[in-house]
């Protein structure tokens, strides 16, 4: 079999972390209206009885 030469001179390049900032936010906020949600339906289930 002949052998495949990989060998590329592309650099890769290292996106900054610090964009991910407001991803974070996003997901705390949904996650707090998602908690929010639940424990409001709780509470209706439970006050019904």
């Amino acid at each position: 079999m002949a052998k495949v030469d990989l060998k590329t001179n592309q650099k890769t390049e290292v996106e900054d972390s610090s964009s991910l900032k407001g991803t974070f936010v996003s997901v705390m906020f949904l996650g707090a209206f998602i908690v929010v949600t639940w424990v409001s339906v709780y509470l209706l289930f439970v006050n019904r009885f």
